[in-house]
């Protein structure tokens, strides 16, 4: 890296203002496996630390205005905005991405914190006529309290900010554990936000495994809300831990996303959608195509068009010119990748794209067609650049397979028929859903899942919603 900032690359963990330096876990970059730095691996006692340091800040953060708070956001979004090609270098040193897509996650990133900023100044209340006479109900919004913060590894900038500029916006203080695969973004973003004047304790970054922080972090009846995007598996862990202090939850949890190809949909554009959502970040996304279920008028030509342009797609690092993907994030998703392949083939899957010779770190893009709901890329999530094709000839066959998961996070069709694009999409059973898109996210409309997919909703002001209570104050006397 070649920073025009070296000091956004902080080797440290923040706890109350305060940058701890400890070399205890290391962090490598999964291009070439060299060492970026290693970070202390926070312990129980650090994160009650953390814990009771945003407990003692949230009285003075809460107390500000909301239009004081919105100040400081916009000017961490300032701050994000100019120094966003450090960021870009930083998150591809330690995620893998391909430099451009870097780039564009930093802005993707960034709207959150200037969307929430702008939403800090409509947090408001309203007054109910009472039922009796003399007295009226005041209805507030109020923050949760101390809110803790688990992010994934694969967009290590925006599941940061999506999840914090609205907890900030509404008076909340935050314990943040970012992945310990990709600690670093999460460091340079809190470095940015002190310089934004966000105060001691407010926004604590504590780098690490997850076992002894989630535990703490779970159990204390301090932190009143929790956010979490990873698998369900763990998603239902920590919930379960939860439980006890019923804690607030917010749960983005993994998706099986169904891409369903009508005979009348633009081939070419259905393509082109496919190739944004499947391959977008080596398909190492929740909400990216993991089964593509194409119509029988159009198969045979949607699969020669998609192989050919899996084919032209750039492997190789993630700093260099015109790569389209870049390595996985470690070796444990390589080999699910290549058992997800392996199985699929010996169940009778024809692979339509050219095998390429790659080093270890790379998983090879590729297009299998004859995809059965047998196999394991069926029901498991790749998580990597496979693209499996599903071959259906009624709307319902096509309905059955895309709702055949317990899963709910998103969805896709494309269709010229604008009956069936009401018809098919009110009842395909998903928490957001793309009609002739390939693309679902930014920071104006709600993001989340319904089934095994989660619980609320990022985004928009549903996602501000998440980080509030209301309170109901019945006054007499009047």
């Amino acid at each position: 890296m070649n920073l025009q900032d070296p000091d956004l690359f902080r080797i440290a963990a923040l706890i109350d203002g305060r940058w701890i330096a400890r070399p205890e876990l290391e962090v490598t970059d999964p291009a070439t496996g060299a060492s970026l730095g290693r970070l202390p691996d926070c312990t129980a006692a650090e994160t009650r630390e953390a814990i009771a340091a945003a407990a003692q800040a949230m009285t003075g953060w809460a107390a500000r205005t909301h239009a004081e708070r919105a100040d400081i956001l916009m000017r961490w979004y300032q701050l994000i905005h100019d120094h966003a090609e450090d960021l870009a270098q930083i998150l591809t040193a330690e995620q893998g991405k391909p430099l451009s897509e870097a780039r564009a996650e930093v802005g993707y990133g960034a709207s959150f914190v200037r969307w929430f900023a702008e939403e800090a100044r409509r947090i408001n209340g309203k007054i109910i006529p009472s039922p009796q006479k003399g007295k009226k109900i005041l209805v507030t919004k109020e923050p949760v309290g101390v809110c803790a913060i688990i992010t994934p590894w694969n967009f290590p900038i925006a599941m940061i900010t999506r999840k914090v500029a609205p907890g900030l916006a509404a008076g909340c203080t935050m314990v943040i554990k970012p992945s310990d695969f990709t600690p670093f973004s999460a460091l340079a973003l809190a470095v940015l936000a002190e310089r934004a004047g966000i105060p001691a304790g407010v926004l604590n970054v504590l780098t690490g495994r997850p076992e002894a922080i989630g535990a703490e972090l779970t159990a204390s009846p301090v932190v009143r809300k929790l956010s979490f995007t990873g698998s369900t598996r763990v998603g239902a862990h920590l919930a379960a831990q939860c439980a006890p202090t019923l804690k607030r939850l917010s749960l983005e949890l993994g998706g099986n996303a169904p891409f369903v190809i009508f005979d009348d949909a633009d081939l070419e554009a259905a393509v082109e959608g496919v190739m944004q959502s499947k391959f977008r970040n080596g398909g190492q996304t929740c909400v990216c195509a993991n089964r593509i279920m194409v119509q029988s008028g159009i198969h045979d030509a949607f699969v020669a068009a998609l192989a050919a342009r899996v084919d032209a797609l750039i492997v190789g690092s993630g700093t260099k010119t015109d790569v389209a993907i870049g390595p996985m994030i470690n070796m444990a998703a390589i080999d699910k990748i290549s058992a997800h392949v392996s199985d699929a083939l010996d169940r009778g899957a024809r692979r339509e794209t050219a095998a390429r010779d790659l080093p270890r770190q790379y998983a090879d893009p590729v297009v299998l067609s004859g995809a059965t709901p047998e196999m394991r890329l069926a029901s498991e999530e790749t998580f990597g650049p496979v693209a499996p094709i599903f071959r259906f000839k009624t709307e319902e066959e096509a309905l059955d397979l895309a709702n055949g998961t317990p899963f709910g996070l998103a969805a896709y069709f494309y269709t010229g028929d604008m009956a069936r694009a009401f018809r098919f999409g009110e009842r395909l059973e998903f928490g957001m859903v793309g009609l002739n898109t390939g693309l679902l996210s930014n920071e104006v409309a709600p993001f989340g899942g319904v089934k095994a997919s989660g619980l609320g909703r990022e985004g928009a002001q549903e996602g501000i919603d998440e980080y509030l209570e209301t309170k109901a104050l019945h006054w007499g006397g009047l």
